[in-house]
């Protein structure tokens, strides 16, 4: 595909995808949509790549819907929710590599949703998060009613979906909605330097741990304890858990080259 409103490259196991709007704020389009599905799944197929980063151009990250394409007529908001961001959401979710968000400015709606369903999520210290479904009386999407709860209960994902006041990132990160808030100047050497730690770790013992984690919210401890053996069992029989324990007892660094 020859995209046009993201921007994807590949370095040292790391997929970048950018999206590029930044005129229009990374607001997403139809067109977009379908471009971050493609190249989330090019990441997913790529055996050189282990880490994908999600940015936005410019100023914002994204902020959310593009409201003029929403309201064209014909258009019905459930089948932009099917069509474009519910499986957006599942390929993030899914994905058997790590997702890392760097969020460098504004995440609105749908977009600090899609941050918030990342597996690590780093945002600039002057970014902000908003809920702003409200404010066109709409409700939170791209998994928020599902995402919020989980992250910091029913009264604070209450209060951020309906009041929907600006969370800057700061606070995100002490409520434990992000991983790390970071000085604007250090955001991209910061995300660089987790994504190349992260290719380089076991890939298998990343994959099958994301999994885990995504089986855990529909089941019970008992449930889960059973899980976690099987999943343990597989992770044993890999060549990066080999290669660990070689390299612990023979005291030296592990190389992982992943499975």
């Amino acid at each position: 595909m020859n995209y046009e409103q993201i921007l994807y490259g590949r370095s040292e196991g790391v997929a970048t995808i950018a999206l590029n709007r930044p005129d229009k704020l990374n607001s997403f389009t139809a067109k977009m949509s379908e471009e971050l599905l493609h190249a989330l799944a090019a990441a997913q197929e790529d055996p050189e790549v282990r880490v994908v980063v999600l940015t936005g151009m410019g100023r914002a990250f994204s902020a959310g819907q593009d409201l003029a394409e929403a309201t064209a007529p014909g258009t019905r908001f459930e089948e932009i929710l099917e069509r474009q961001y519910n499986p957006m959401v599942r390929a993030i979710r899914q994905m058997p590599k790590p997702v890392v968000a760097c969020v460098n400015g504004i995440a609105a709606g749908a977009g600090a949703n899609l941050a918030y369903v990342c597996d690590l999520t780093f945002a600039a210290e002057s970014a902000v998060f908003v809920q702003s479904f409200i404010h066109v009386g709409l409700i939170p999407d791209s998994g928020g009613t599902f995402t919020l709860p989980r992250l910091v209960g029913m009264q604070r994902a209450f209060g951020q979906t309906i009041l929907a006041d600006k969370l800057p990132a700061t606070k995100a990160a002490e409520m434990g909605l992000i991983w790390k808030a970071v000085p604007d100047a250090m955001l991209k050497e910061e995300v660089d330097a987790v994504a190349r730690k992260l290719a380089n770790m076991p890939t298998m013992a990343i994959s099958l741990t994301k999994y885990a984690m995504n089986r855990s919210q529909g089941s019970q401890l008992e449930q889960h304890l059973v899980v976690e053996a099987e999943l343990q069992a597989v992770a044993a029989r890999s060549n990066d858990s080999k290669e660990g324990v070689a390299a612990f007892l023979e005291k030296r660094k592990p190389v992982y080259k992943g499975n």
